[in-house]
């Protein structure tokens, strides 16, 4: 009957591999160590932490375990020979024997139950059912019972658990007693219709029921019916009570499964003498202490187990649940008697929890300097604050008085200390208690348990003890008392391969990669760094230990560099553009590579640490060293001419044949000053320094092309004292250098401060390059053979004319230079291969970002190929492979645009066309974050033909498509209101601001909720991918409220069965939504009086009308108080562009809302229904006749295999 009633939830469920820390090479990870509470979890198979929950409750019981732990392998066999035939192996207790074992003593975060779960006979599938842990409860000690036949723990069970209860009749006539024993294991007790364990024991055991009336019993003595009184009582006390609650029901009524989640107390400690049979044994014989909680989270078809233990051996290192998490890590890691390196502090707590201070509690707890200080009676800082130890005498949790209760707080570390000293003073330590949670093992309070007496996650088994049981001392934090030899040598050699594997794993982790570059192998350059040997970049990679500090990668290089002679200073050095160049020193021989910034790749530079082939080496980053593209007038022909000593910098280009401009990067040091690089240029000081306009940005293509012209502004006087970095001087920067004799040219003229550029743009010519590849076999590579001449051109030539005017080539296009979009003055390739068919596209990419001039590369395509086809081809042109890739568009800003979401279309559908440029991007498509909306347009209803009686409410046929938006769910609604403006479909309409938009939520083409909030996310506003939106133009800005209600009103016709038009009205509901404020708002919108309206609500898809009464509903019948209902909540749910029928009393008799066209509306769906009706008896006596009725797939009941051992 109740089938999958446990299934676990989804969100419950446990993976078993780790998301913390790196992953291992290899896949070999070793197990997480255990937690702060020093306890084992266990993991979960998919589905089952009932399994878990129950396991855990067996291993805190000592008195079972050790039990368990009695039975030796010359009664239980030997797991190795359970293969052999005749061998009785009695692998169940074995299996738990050593789970048990690995619980205790392998230090791992949480242990497999699948050899268990094996040996209970189990398959893959079983391991992903959920079961209810009563149900197991009983089938485990079962197993275990048949199990242990004919050894000497065959009844250790039954004397832990075994108790009897005896049910008594007596005959009210003759006296005479009929009983009956029965045993129990465990408790089943009520909870529907009690409050409480002692109210259902009361019920169980101490009041009688009668039989009288038509329920009489037949007496034995009497030999007739009589009446009589049936009572139960608890004869046999076991030394562990185990409690089942009935929390799971079933409604007869309404045919359907419920879980109890009222409130039903426990105590923690009970009396059971009321309920006993013999009562004259003292208190302690009666007294149970509890030690365990199983609790079920979730609702009646689908939960979770977790269970709360209370650690009767301290076993675990238990610490108040308030208790600042980052003062125990560190606590850990310090020694009163020593002190630690801060920087090497960090490093020491993540080789401990596996994460850094900043990652984990910097967000709470701020930087760990400030909050070491803010603990000034924990910590102590010496060596002028370099270190930080322990005090020797640190404040007892136990002997600490607690502070005040005003002063706890969660944000407080220091305060959080206090709590838990006095958390620890008021529990002693045999009442520490943990919430096992499968893998997961917290603290928690003793009070804690109080959370679970009610609501859906509550408790659901009840595990009490004796107060009499004792456990001896030797017991208590010793995890290997009683646990056999072998099983705690089994632990041990476990625990060494756990410790060899993580210390592999963590010098794995730990292991970077160093670029060392050689002083001697680099020269000083132009305020950077460069390679004394063009070939060779004068760098080493060493794979080094981050965890050892800097004196042992010292000591390494000296190893290495055998002939090194004087000081070595290690500086942290980066590659510019301009070149490499130096920051900090690595100063402190003590400090770890990790405590100092040093991570894999990071680049390192060896050297004396004052200069660098004889040339004082200026460091930090005020030096860092700028790349400047310097500018320089060419008035001369030869576009071959060398291009002087700055050739050996960067590379120096001339933009055409021409007048014009060349082109040389040069690197400078940042703080140097702009007239100190007039001179490194050779330059005389009249001449003239240059900026170009950041404006006129995208003139320096004009510039060099033609046609076209680019301002710059002059460097006053004033700032040629000032350095690159104050003029905020970048990378590729352009700088201007003039002469004066320049402005005789015409290419530049002055006006003021500023030099404009021009090009000759009358020029009617095109240059025509052309490379023939050329080389024989035996060459390493190609040899270009490169010639170079200028045709001739007009506007309106054909382009095969101006091919043939330097070689015969077979060509299809047919275009002229214009169409082409071929510019004049322009440098035109000649390439081998064809050019593209009528069925193909030439299309323009290029990798990662937009393309700069020049910069993208080419590729011919079918039209008929798809995105994902396309996306391959160019992938391999540049040699590039894997799914993590993407294409998206160019937008009209020349920069990366929507990204193609549809890899299955063809590039024909989408539009593509030759020339476009595509941008391969890194990455998946879009994730969910993104949106992709459809929007449509909502047409004014005055401007269509509707007729009066008209009475839906939606508008379905008042709106059309206009596009759709890509956003992301993290944007506003003003954003997403901003970017539907920019649909193409809305160039036209006129919006003065977003306020003007109303954006109506669509469901089934009708408008259903309007979005409010200007400045929420669209995630708050709950929109998910795929949503449709309705835009509306309104003629007066809004911002609605909250609980502000837009209804569609409309006063009914007098004496007719029809209505005025629809009108717009605003109901602020935000303090009253009675009907009663809704009557007075219609009435001062009309100017009639409140009490002469009668109002209804329209419901189209019923085409009926409900009516709207002021009533009001009894709450208390003791106090008589009534409370008005809402028209926001049942039955009504007034909601956004709901219609409200109205009726003037005073001048219209007609009470009833109905239309014509609601009643024609009415018949129709009666005749949908007819005609559902009949089809579906039509199906159902077609299958009785076939015999295809289907059944209810058989429930699988809970079972666990033992072998036979009798």
């Amino acid at each position: 009957m109740f089938g999958n009633l446990f299934e676990e939830d989804e969100e419950e469920g446990f993976s078993s591999t780790s998301s913390k820390g790196r992953v291992a090479k290899g896949g070999d990870e070793p197990p997480p160590a255990r937690g702060r509470g020093n306890l084992c979890g266990i993991k979960n198979q998919g589905g089952t932490c009932y399994l878990n929950s129950l396991l855990q409750t067996l291993l805190f019981t000592p008195e079972f375990r050790e039990e368990l732990f009695s039975l030796g392998p010359e009664e239980l066999g030997r797991l190795e020979d359970k293969e052999k035939p005749g061998a009785k192996v009695r692998v169940i207790p074995l299996e738990l024997q050593r789970l048990f074992a690995r619980l205790l003593l392998v230090d791992q975060q949480s242990a497999s139950t699948a050899d268990l779960t094996d040996s209970f006979g189990w398959n893959s599938s079983e391991g992903t059912n959920q079961h209810d842990v009563q149900e197991l409860n009983r089938i485990l000690f079962s197993a275990l019972e048949h199990s242990l036949v004919g050894t000497s723990g065959s009844s250790f069970i039954h004397r832990l658990y075994h108790g009897t209860i005896v049910n008594s009749i007596v005959c009210k006539e003759c006296g005479n007693v009929s009983q009956r024993q029965e045993d129990f294991l465990d408790l089943t007790v009520c909870v529907c219709g009690v409050s409480s364990l002692e109210e259902a024991l009361w019920n169980m055991f101490v009041e009688e029921e009668l039989f009288e009336g038509n329920n009489l019993y037949r007496c034995a003595q009497c030999d007739r019916l009589v009446t009589a009184a049936k009572s139960a009582k608890l004869k046999k006390l076991p030394p562990f009570m185990t409690m089942s609650l009935l929390r799971f029901s079933f409604d007869f009524a309404k045919c359907e499964r419920y879980k109890e989640t009222g409130r039903y107390t426990f105590p923690l400690t009970i009396n059971l003498r009321p309920f006993c049979e013999q009562t004259d044994g003292d208190d302690s014989d009666y007294s149970y202490d509890l030690f365990s909680v199983i609790i079920h989270k979730g609702g009646c078809y689908g939960g979770h187990y977790h269970v709360y233990i209370r650690d009767i051996d301290q076993l675990g290192q238990w610490e108040p649940p308030n208790m600042t998490n980052c003062s125990f890590p560190i606590k850990l890691l310090c020694e009163p008697s020593k002190s630690v390196l801060m920087d090497q502090l960090g490093q020491k707590l993540m080789n401990k929890i596996g994460s850094s201070w900043s990652k984990k509690f910097r967000k709470h707890y701020g930087p760990i300097g400030k909050f070491l200080q803010s603990h000034n009676d924990v910590f102590i800082l010496v060596s002028g604050g370099t270190r930080v130890a322990l005090k020797a005498n640190l404040p007892s949790p136990v002997t600490e008085p607690p502070g005040p209760p005003e002063q706890t707080t969660k944000s407080d570390p220091s305060t959080a200390s206090d709590a838990g000293a006095a958390e620890q003073q008021q529990e002693p330590d045999q009442n520490h208690w943990f919430d096992l949670n499968d893998s997961t093992v917290t603290s928690i309070r003793e009070s804690d348990i109080e959370k679970q007496f009610q609501g859906k996650e509550s408790a659901y088994m009840l595990f009490y003890r004796k107060t009499q049981l004792c456990r001896p001392s030797e017991a208590l934090n010793n995890p290997q008392y009683k646990v056999p030899s072998h099983l705690v040598q089994m632990a041990q050699e476990e625990n060494l391969n756990l410790q060899q594997m993580r210390e592999k794993l963590e010098a794995t982790n730990n292991t970077v990669e160093l670029h060392l570059h050689l002083a001697p192998c680099y020269r000083l350059e132009n305020g950077a760094l460069q390679p004394a040997n063009k070939e060779h970049n004068g760098s080493t990679t060493l794979s080094f230990d981050r965890r050892k500090t800097v004196g042992d990668l010292r000591l390494a290089i000296y190893q290495m560099q055998e002939l090194w002679e004087g000081d070595m200073a290690l500086t942290v050095a980066r590659s510019l553009p301009a070149g490499l160049h130096l920051y900090n020193t690595l100063t402190d021989d003590n400090v770890s590579l990790y405590s100092a910034g040093i991570y894999t790749n990071s680049d390192l530079f060896v050297w004396n640490g004052r200069e660098v082939c004889g040339a004082t080496m200026l460091t930090g980053a005020e030096w860092e060293p700028v790349l400047l593209t310097v500018v320089r007038p060419f008035l001369g022909e030869d576009v071959e001419q060398d291009v002087g000593d700055g050739a050996e910098c960067g590379e120096s280009r001339v933009e055409n044949g021409g007048p014009g401009l060349k082109r040389e990067a040069r690197g400078f040091a940042g703080g140097v000053t702009l007239g100190e690089v007039k001179e490194a240029l050779g330059e005389p000081k009249e001449s003239l320094l240059c900026q170009e306009h950041k404006e006129a940005k995208r003139g320096e293509q004009g510039a060099g092309e033609g046609g076209g012209a680019s301002g710059w502004r002059v460097f006053p006087p004033d700032d040629m004292q000032r350095t690159l970095k104050e003029l905020s001087l970048k990378d590729g920067d352009a700088l201007l250098v003039l002469e004066p004799q320049s402005f005789d040219s015409s290419v530049f003229t002055r006006n003021g401060d500023v030099v404009t550029v021009t090009t000759p743009s009358d020029c009617r010519w095109l240059q025509v390059e052309f490379r023939q590849h050329g080389g024989g076999e035996g060459d390493e590579e190609d040899e270009e053979d490169t010639r170079k001449i200028k045709v001739p051109a007009t506007g309106s030539m054909v382009m095969h004319c101006v091919v043939s005017l330097v070689v015969y080539l077979t060509v299809c296009e047919e275009l002229s230079v214009r169409d082409a979009g071929v510019r004049l003055m322009t440098t035109l390739t000649l390439c081998p291969g064809n050019a593209p068919k009528a069925s193909q596209l030439f299309l323009h990419f290029s990798v990662g970002t937009a393309p700069s001039a020049g910069m993208e590369m080419d590729i011919i395509v079918e039209q008929t190929c798809t995105v994902r086809e396309c996306l391959k081809a160019m992938l391999d042109a540049v040699g590039l492979d894997g799914t993590c890739w993407h294409l998206r568009r160019l937008d009209w800003c020349e920069e990366v645009g929507e990204p193609l979401m549809d890899e299955d279309a063809s590039l024909s559908e989408l539009k593509i066309s030759s020339g476009e440029t595509l941008v391969v991007t890194e990455g998946q498509l879009p994730p969910k974050g993104f949106l992709k909306l459809s929007m449509w347009l909502h047409l004014d209803p005055k401007n269509i033909e509707t007729d009066f009686n008209h009475t839906d409410n939606g508008h379905a046929e008042e709106q059309i498509s206009i596009g759709q938006v890509e956003i992301s769910d993290e944007a506003t609604l003003e954003d997403l209101k901003t970017q539907v403006l920019t649909l193409p479909a809305l160039q036209n309409v006129c919006v003065p601001t977003t306020a003007f938009m109303r954006i109506w939520q669509l469901e089934g083409r009708r408008l259903t909720r309007i979005l409010r909030g200007q400045q929420l996310t669209l995630r708050k506003l709950k929109l998910s991918g795929g949503t449709d939106l309705c835009v509306q133009q309104l003629l007066k800005e809004e911002d609605l409220g909250p609980k502000e209600v837009l209804l569609n009103v409309k006063m009914g016709v007098p004496g007719e069965r029809s209505y005025y038009p629809a009108e717009e009205l605003v109901w602020d509901a935000s303090r009253d939504s009675s009907p009663r404020s809704l009557r007075t708002c219609l009435a001062a919108h009309y100017g009639l009086s409140p009490d002469s309206l009668l109002l209804a609500k329209h419901q189209p898809d019923k085409h009926i009308w409900e009516e709207i009464s002021n009533w009001s509903q009894q709450v208390s019948k003791k106090k008589k108080k009534k409370r008005t209902e809402s028209l926001l909540g049942a039955p009504f749910h007034l909601k956004d562009g709901d219609t409200i029928g109205i009726k003037n009393l005073l001048i219209d008799n007609n009470r009833d809302f109905i239309t014509v066209e609601d009643e024609q509306g009415q018949q129709r769906l009666r005749e949908q229904a007819e005609q559902r009706r009949k089809g579906w008896d039509s199906f159902i006596l077609s299958h009785k006749k076939a015999g295809q009725t289907k059944s209810r797939k058989p429930e699988v009941a809970l079972s666990i295999s033992v072998g036979e051992f009798r």
